[in-house]
């Protein structure tokens, strides 16, 4: 029998070095740590104990004994499978010729049995990279660096630190931006569609489609992505409508854009609905008024407070929503309002029996017209939730909102309340001045959702306009037009295809080693085509998709994934799609990355240099993406935002200059 050394593991996790006899191999499948052994040489397995950086193993003694020799003091321990690792680790808590420094900086711990160590080496450059990521990801100054609690907590932990300046934070800021903005420049001329903040830049004035369309201009051409853009999203500015056209006329001379920019402007949809609310409810009812001033003279006191939750309790109400009080500019708090007063409208009817001085009681026709007001501004209101979503939300979202809003619009014009009329109509004339004519880029966005497809377009069309209408010939017609496009462009590349130079080079040099009558053989092969699959054959990608049948409405699907996953099936519609849905249908979520209040430019930032601001901006973003969750605000305040927002469509000052870009490959 033959014997050779081997390693096992003793009890308290470790491992020694022992022999292993009759060609024993051990193949454990729950000992993780262990190579197996073999008859083939006398290979050990591999020593994982964090011992052995600190002992030296020493050959076989006279006595057949292993024994391992402490690297610091020279002191050696028997380290065989009978003894394990036990005995070393203790030496090392007690080693007499270890550094005070070292001890600090080795943190022994024990985890699941083994010991981990840490590096006693300290990387200063490792340490100003984390310093600088620690300023970008929680929004801190420049002086932090300086703060002196902050700097006797470095020098505790290591002695020997250099501590830098704000000046010197500042300037690796600067540096590590401009690292980050050279990656990204070569993903964006590798990778299309990829969402980032390219920049945050100062706009001087004037603010005049002249000057913005210089200014992107210029920041385009740094990027080297002007013949990568798809669309352009503002929001309702007549400066936006100058810039924008200037901007398209620029870029197709490069013949930069798909069909000469056709597409190319998207106006914000959240922007647009708060003008389409706003217009109507100049003319709401004056039971609003009502329900307004009741809650300002509930709120009015401690004793009307305390008073009004008497008679909730009296009527069987929990008390735990609170009575809105809204700011009469801002329609999503008027609605808001509506919604909590109707909550305790039995709570108002009996305060208006138990309370003499409370003049601002409403008649039941009134709440009557305060529950269809509810119900139909709720519409709007969760139509702009969603155009408002931080995540940005995919272009398929946009057309059955928009249906949805047109048809309400539609039922409250023949509603048998004059006041319900009278909005409606003034709401589906702003409607009719944007909306019209659905995006055609748009309403085909939400045929390339598996869960719709051309019959929901089909459906909305219908029941707006009958049957056959001329808008759904154009919505086919530009669909089936794109698609083609978009194979003319892509049917040859190698990453759609699936084919290479290289993997044609190798099918000629195949086809050079073959005689001439198997070539010709292959030849009428390629030619060959089955009677059954003649017509499939024939269908493009596109007919095939819409032939299959659709997903179930009610399935959760990221849109962006189905078609990552079917990219290969569909290769050249894949990459339409892909364009399509990214297109931003709304501003705000770029907005909100940087324009909520003073989470960005707060005392610190607004002290700073615009590149300073920019750097920092846009880093955080690259860096950390949507992991960085402190910038997001909440729904409520993003609605507020829209509703605060007087955009005047005649003014050229009017409006952000928030640009949002959709990529195209």
């Amino acid at each position: 029998m033959d014997t050779f050394d081997g390693v096992s593991e003793s009890a308290e996790g470790g491992v020694g070095v022992g022999e292993v006899r009759n060609n024993v191999v051990d193949s454990d499948p729950s000992n993780n740590n262990n190579a197996v052994v073999t008859q083939i040489g006398k290979r050990r397995r591999k020593l994982t104990s964090a011992v052995w950086t600190q002992f030296e193993i020493l050959p076989i003694d006279e006595n057949n004994e292993q024994r391992a020799k402490c690297m610091k003091c020279g002191q050696k321990y028997l380290c065989d499978s009978r003894y394990g690792t036990g005995n070393l680790k203790r030496h090392i808590e007690s080693c007499v010729k270890t550094d005070t420094r070292d001890l600090g900086q080795l943190l022994l711990s024990k985890s699941d049995g083994a010991i981990l160590t840490r590096s006693s080496k300290f990387d200063p450059m490792k340490f100003r990279e984390l310093l600088v990521m620690a300023i970008i990801m929680h929004d801190l100054p420049f002086q932090f660096v300086e703060y002196a609690g902050i700097r006797q907590l470095f020098n505790y932990v290591c002695a020997d630190i250099k501590l830098v300046s704000r000046n010197t934070a500042k300037a690796d800021v600067l540096s590590l931006y401009n690292r980050e903005k050279s990656k990204l420049k070569e993903i964006l001329g590798s990778v299309p569609g990829r969402k980032r903040i390219l920049n945050f830049s100062f706009m001087p004035p004037p603010h005049t489609g002249v000057a913005l369309c210089e200014k992107i201009y210029r920041l385009l051409t740094d990027w080297g992505v002007e013949k990568k853009l798809f669309s352009m999203t503002l929001d309702n500015a007549s400066s936006n409508d100058t810039f924008v056209e200037l901007l398209k006329g620029q870029l197709n001379l490069k013949d930069a854009l798909l069909m000469n920019g056709k597409f190319f402007h998207i106006r914000c949809c959240a922007h647009i609905l708060n003008l389409i609310v706003q217009d109507g409810l100049k003319h709401i009812d004056d039971s609003v008024g009502k329900i307004r001033e009741s809650i300002k003279y509930v709120r009015g006191s401690q004793g009307r407070k305390q008073k009004f939750l008497n008679c909730a309790a009296q009527v069987s109400l929990e008390c735990k929503r609170g009575l809105r009080q809204d700011v009469p500019t801002r329609w999503n708090s008027t609605f808001l309002m509506i919604d909590s007063a109707l909550y305790y409208q039995r709570a108002f009817l009996h305060l208006q029996l138990s309370d003499s001085n409370y003049k601002h009681s409403l008649s039941q026709d009134e709440w009557v017209k305060l529950e269809k007001l509810s119900k139909f501004l709720k519409v709007f209101y969760d139509v702009t939730c969603l155009f408002s979503g931080t995540k940005y939300p995919t272009a398929n979202l946009y057309f059955p909102q928009v249906f949805v809003v047109e048809d309400t619009l539609r039922k409250a014009k023949v509603d048998s309340d004059s006041f319900m009329k009278s909005m409606a109509t003034q709401m589906m004339e702003k409607f009719d001045k944007y909306w019209k004519e659905y995006s055609l880029i748009l309403a085909i966005a939400v045929i390339l959702d598996p869960r719709y497809k051309i019959q929901f377009v089909e459906f909305c069309y219908k029941r707006l306009y009958g049957y056959n209408s001329e808008e759904m010939t154009k919505v086919r017609d530009m669909l089936f037009s794109l698609f083609d496009l978009y194979f003319r462009i892509y049917s040859s590349y190698e990453s759609v295809s699936g084919t290479s130079s290289a993997s044609n080079g190798a099918r000629s040099h195949v086809d050079d080693m073959v005689s001439k009558e198997c070539l010709d053989v292959m030849k009428e092969f390629d030619n060959f085509e089955s009677e059954e699959f003649t017509t499939s054959a024939q269908k493009t990608q596109l007919q095939l998709y819409l032939d299959e049948p659709k997903i179930d409405r009610k399935t959760k699907l990221n849109v962006l994934d189905f078609w990552k996953v079917n990219q290969f099936r569909y290769p050249e519609l894949s990459i339409l799609a892909r364009d399509l849905l990214s297109i931003p249908i709304s501003t705000v979520a770029s907005e909100s990355a940087f324009s909520v209040g003073g989470r960005v430019l707060d005392q610190y930032r607004s002290a700073l240099k615009p590149e300073n601001v920019e750097a920092l901006v846009c880093t955080r973003d690259w860096i950390f993406g949507e992991e960085n969750c402190t910038l997001a605000p909440n729904l409520e305040e993003l609605t507020e935002d829209i509703s605060k927002m007087e955009i005047n469509a005649t003014n050229s000052a009017g409006g952000s200059n928030t640009v949002t870009v959709g990529g195209q490959s």
